[in-house]
């Protein structure tokens, strides 16, 4: 059998951080959820996911930086920003970064395995 992926959560919002690694482990996800990016930076699983969930707004860190300093570093992690916030500006901004999908909250469960199979697919390109 092989190995099921590694999905990383970021959101300090602790019910949706429940609701995704819930979700994500009944459809045979490993997980791993943390409630602020610096946590996950410094995290051993960091170098082991392979893909990234992570809220856009949180408080320290955004999910923008977040990903940022992914994208900088020799780790690269597919990811996947959500916000409940959205604006044109920030969506442009993400997919021109190089994030695989921009979802808004609340977003349905196929939006979220379609993104989640996107990245998974696309890797680090």
């Amino acid at each position: 059998m092989a190995k099921s992926a590694l999905i990383a959560v970021v959101d300090d919002d602790e019910s949706v951080r429940e609701a995704l690694t819930a979700l994500l482990k009944s459809l045979g996800y490993a997980t791993v959820a943390f409630s602020r990016a610096e946590d996950f930076l410094s995290s051993e699983q960091r170098g082991s996911a392979d893909c990234l969930i992570a809220d856009i707004q949180m408080p320290g860190m955004s999910g923008f930086d977040l990903y940022a300093q992914i994208a900088a570093s020799e780790e690269k992690i597919p990811t996947i920003l959500v916000t409940a916030y959205p604006t044109r500006g920030a969506q442009t901004r993400a997919l021109r970064d190089g994030v695989k999908a921009y979802l808004t909250k609340p977003f349905s469960e196929d939006e979220l395995l379609g993104s989640i199979r996107v990245a998974l697919d696309s890797g680090c390109d």
